[in-house]
């Protein structure tokens, strides 16, 4: 009988097909990230029970198949970065939204603009002022971007740091996740 187990190669090629980190991975498996960073060099050996688990994790997060476009919202309410301020404001207070992207003219994300900057702005300038400045001069960066088909772990890494992730093709907006979204699709599906 022939029993193939995986090499370090092997292990560190299932772990980024199923989208996950070595701290994802690590977390989920019950073990330190150093040592899924030292077996995928091959530096040593984890015992049968580590390996199982490690392979269990894997095989879950590769037989979901979540993929972005499963829990995104579309179609994505932005802003031209040619609007004004104030309109950005009606837009987001209107639809209930702390962000908003900012598209150029050709369409293409360019920037973001988020509540806790219009609260900044609004509190160290006189506010009429600000209101009628463009979007492009108040604007953040863009918020991260990922293709439909990333994979829903993916994601929510990203959201830890930031408050909703754009899903784009070809360059364009088809979609946002929110921290919500993903909680609602987690629970519903």
């Amino acid at each position: 009988m022939s029993l193939k187990i995986p090499g370090p190669d092997d292990l560190r090629k299932l772990r980024l097909k199923a989208g996950l980190t070595q701290k994802e991975l690590a977390l989920r498996a019950g073990v330190s990230q150093s040592l899924i960073a030292r077996i995928e060099k091959g530096d040593v050996n984890p015992r049968l029970s580590t390996l199982v688990r490690i392979l269990k994790v894997l095989e879950d997060t590769l037989s979901k198949g979540e993929e972005a476009r499963m829990a995104m919202k579309s179609p994505v309410i932005v802003v031209n970065e040619n609007d004004s301020v104030i309109y950005a404001v009606e837009l987001m207070e209107r639809n209930g939204i702390s962000q908003i992207p900012v598209l150029d003219s050709k369409g293409r994300v360019i920037g973001t603009v988020f509540e806790s900057t219009l609260l900044k702005a609004i509190s160290a300038e006189n506010p009429q002022a600000f209101l009628g400045k463009k979007v492009r001069d108040i604007m953040d960066p863009p918020l991260p971007m990922v293709a439909p088909n990333t994979r829903i772990e993916t994601v929510i890494s990203l959201l830890m740091d930031y408050p909703a992730v754009l899903v784009t093709s070809r360059g364009h907006v088809i979609g946002i996740i929110t921290k919500i979204d993903i909680i609602k699709y987690r629970l519903t599906k």
